[in-house]
């Protein structure tokens, strides 16, 4: 009977773990202690998976002891593949990871890779550390798999084992092997990919993917911006069509789509080619805070608002509604706008970690909405916000701007 290690507990791999423990014994490892010791007591701050959800899961423990995981035969990672202040790959986590499964390796191991990567990592970057560290020999002694991670957090319908899952090995046996291990925990299927290679391609154009579709819908409202027409109601008009995209405008945030591009832009530009499209949507979407504060500054100046000392609200600071994750979160580049005018901003967000925010922001998040304001900005559509009422924290003048299209039109002063 296999013994699964899972390397990395946030919103990748405890789902993961959690499932295999259904049916394996699983150990979860992390570098957290505190993270470790909230899972011990059935607790998940991510809010991926309940007290019940966890407890379920009877063959998962969790530990930050390397000694605890000598005896796993599979290792799984699933720590984050973020991007520096140069939007430069950071494989700092990942290279760790594999340093602490190099100590442990043994003859016949497998180690499958989910981390987002660029095509071609998993075996030049990270196969030399497990082989330096264990003395073992690649697809002789010990061998690889990877299989992308498709988690969408705080999406409670699209869940682990509802979404086919891309598998590869480094050798047709292994891909075989952990094809069945996969499908043994995902009724949804499995996709057996040709090479770890294209599997690791295949992630990283997903996400690649969707940045330049929602980078089209942007520009569009740009444009529309000028002409003085909603876009959203263009983009409903045209949605009448059956092959039309439904994609909306907005700020793209995350640890997936505003991050997982610059991956595949990197491998690019190592090969003498400078990808043109990709990088042009991130250009865009990267761009869209500052539109939107600008945006919102002349309708404050055109309501006759004196910009400094205003006071305005931001409703969110996560990256997506409904779920407490706040990297890379492109809210924080309206706040940083705003406050060149000088305004007094002051953020809510119920479901984001005062702490957290604090840590990575500097921003000191509201508890509770106790006052007026001269502008409201909703910046991400969480279901809690439909139950304010938002004319208590009007003045006469106010300024409503609506990123999402969450309210009714004819209750905001603009949207995007």
């Amino acid at each position: 009977m296999d013994k699964i290690c899972v390397i990395g507990l946030g919103y990748v791999g405890l789902p993961l773990a959690a499932e295999f423990g259904k049916q394996y014994e699983v150990i979860g490892f992390d570098v957290k202690q505190e993270r470790i010791d909230q899972l011990r007591n059935a607790i998940d701050t991510t809010l991926e998976l309940t007290s019940e959800e966890l407890k379920a899961s009877q063959n998962l423990r969790f530990t930050t002891q390397i000694t605890d995981i000598q005896a796993a035969n599979i290792f799984i990672i699933t720590v984050p593949t973020p991007i520096d202040q140069y939007k430069k790959p950071d494989l700092t986590p990942l290279l760790k990871a594999s340093e602490t499964v190099g100590k442990v390796l043994k003859k016949g191991d497998i180690v499958v890779y989910e981390s987002t990567v660029y095509p071609g990592c998993t075996e030049e970057d990270c196969v030399p550390i497990l082989e330096k560290l264990s003395s073992l020999r690649y697809n002789q002694d010990f061998f690889c798999g990877y299989s992308p991670e498709r988690i969408n957090p705080g999406d409670k319908q699209h869940t682990i084992t509802r979404i086919k899952k891309v598998v590869s090995g480094s050798t047709p046996e292994v891909a075989k092997k952990v094809q069945a291990l996969y499908a043994s925990i995902i009724p949804a299927g499995t996709h057996l990919a040709s090479s770890i290679r294209v599997a690791e391609a295949s992630k990283a154009i997903e996400n690649a993917q969707r940045d330049i579709n929602i980078a089209f819908v942007n520009e569009l409202s740009l444009i529309f911006d000028r002409m003085g027409i909603d876009t959203n109601e263009v983009l409903e008009a045209a949605g009448t069509k059956w092959n039309f995209l439904p994609f909306k405008p907005g700020l793209v945030g995350g640890h997936c789509i505003g991050v997982d591009p610059y991956y595949l832009t990197h491998k690019a530009e190592s090969l003498g080619y400078h990808p043109e499209v990709i990088l042009a949507g991130r250009r865009i979407n990267d761009n869209m805070g500052v539109f939107i504060a600008n945006k919102f500054v002349k309708l404050m100046l055109n309501k006759g608002h004196h910009l400094p000392n205003a006071q305005v609200l931001i409703l969110g600071i996560t990256f997506k509604e409904n779920c407490p994750d706040i990297r890379n979160s492109r809210v924080i580049d309206i706040i940083n706008e705003l406050k060149d005018f000088n305004t007094q901003v002051d953020v809510y967000d119920p479901w984001a970690s005062t702490e957290e925010v604090h840590h990575e922001y500097q921003i000191s998040l509201i508890p509770e909405i106790t006052k007026q304001y001269d502008g409201i900005i909703l910046a991400v559509k969480h279901d809690k916000f439909k139950e304010l009422t938002i004319e208590k924290y009007k003045k006469t003048n106010t300024v409503v701007y609506d990123i999402k299209a969450f309210w009714d039109k004819n209750q905001v002063d603009g949207r995007l």
